[in-house]
């Protein structure tokens, strides 16, 4: 019997403004007579001004400010943001950021509902793994395209008492609305432009790079994207560069590569992120550099695994005719390595610090974490994980 489609269901609400000049439109987009808590990372929203345009665009609501939010948020940042919503009488929350910052905002609007204590919410050795019930609405103006999360319903925390980055996810946290306007990634630096483009490859990669099922629409959707940010990676890092044309399509890409779509009906994997995560966890290495150190490596030590597909994915992504099934396969992990140096991208754990002997301590986190079963297949075992840390640490092309 030919494969088929896995059955699924598909929500998504959140309404996407898109283009130049949308945060103009923050006031039809928010109900009259809201208090607004607006929320934010570190100061590059006010030394650009984006801040102060949200600020202008709400002159006829109450609003209020909470700085400080990490690039990696912690649970502790966020319930102060909570305790600060609560004592404000505030009503509705504005994410002005990237992930970390509408990461962190879900949880905050998920927590000042939550009946208990909020880190219920989450699993994996922190809490409970509680359903979230409601939340308080919110909408978010992305400056940093690269997770998604301005059109998903997840997020993740950082727990620092635990040592521990654990995700949630709720249909009470899709954001109300978006905007995303490409010119407000003019400011960002060359680091985060590269974070932007690899988060964005990644994520897709977790949800195509598995076993077929026949989802020809969503393998269309997963290749097409990957050969876009293969093709615009290098010019969007240049931050000098500040083409419309080209920004806009590495924003609306990385919204893309995580909302959802791609993964309905098909296998999803996540092992690149579960083990990216332990890294970001034990030196602070930025999220989408972890994740690049290790992706080379789960395709070497999973080739057999995900043999089908990186037979695809190097015919259909990166062109590769030539040769036996393996040899393309091969080729394939070779140009997915120079793609990630091109836009200066680590790809082994050397170059993010990671040395022999810290090894034993990520493994030992994946299994306080309940990653002891991970991928696809459910069949990635902590050993195969050592393996992958293993071969991840020195591996050079």
């Amino acid at each position: 019997m030919e494969k088929a489609m896995l059955d699924f269901n598909y929500y998504n609400p959140v309404n996407i403004i898109f283009g130049k000049n949308k945060i103009n439109e923050l006031q039809t987009l928010i109900p009259d007579g809201k208090k607004v808590l607006i929320t934010y990372g570190g100061g590059s929203v006010k030394r650009f001004g984006t801040l102060d345009r949200v600020k202008e665009a709400l002159q006829h609501h109450i609003v209020g400010e909470f700085g400080g939010i990490e690039a990696n948020p912690t649970f502790e940042t966020c319930m102060e943001a909570v305790e600060q919503f609560k004592e404000g009488h505030y009503d509705y929350l504005l994410a002005v950021g990237g992930g970390s910052v509408i990461d962190g905002t879900k949880f905050i609007a998920a927590a000042i509902n939550f009946d208990g204590d909020p880190k219920d919410i989450f699993a994996q050795g922190v809490g409970k793994g509680l359903p979230v019930k409601s939340a308080v609405p919110f909408g978010t103006v992305l400056t940093l395209p690269a997770t998604g999360s301005e059109m998903n319903d997840g997020a993740v925390i950082n727990f620092n008492k635990e040592k521990a980055k654990i995700s949630f996810g709720s249909p009470y946290v899709f954001p109300k609305f978006s905007i995303l306007e490409p010119e407000l990634t003019y400011t960002l630096p060359k680091r985060q432009l590269a974070n932007g483009i690899t988060d964005s490859f990644i994520h897709i990669i977790e949800q195509y790079l598995t076993y077929p099922v026949n989802g020809k629409v969503q393998d269309e959707f997963a290749e097409g994207l990957l050969r876009i940010l293969i093709t615009i990676g290098p010019d969007v890092i240049d931050e000098d560069n500040h083409d419309y044309a080209l920004r806009a399509n590495y924003m609306w890409t990385a919204t893309l590569a995580l909302n959802r779509l791609l993964s309905r009906g098909v296998p999803g994997d996540w092992s690149t992120h579960a083990l990216g995560h332990e890294i970001t966890t034990l030196n602070q290495t930025d999220h989408a550099r972890s994740l690049s150190a290790i992706l080379p490596a789960v395709m070497v030590v999973r080739k057999l695994k995900k043999w089908d597909k990186l037979v695809q994915y190097a015919e259909n992504v990166w062109g590769i005719t030539e040769g036996s099934e393996e040899e393309k396969i091969d080729t394939a992990i070779l140009k997915t390595v120079a793609f990630l140096k091109s836009i200066d991208m680590p790809t082994n754990l050397s170059e993010v610090d990671v040395k022999e002997e810290d090894i034993d301590t990520l493994v030992k986190q994946l299994d306080i974490h309940g990653k002891e079963a991970i991928s696809e297949r459910g069949d990635q075992t902590l050993d195969v994980s050592r393996e992958i840390y293993r071969v991840a640490l020195d591996l050079n092309f």
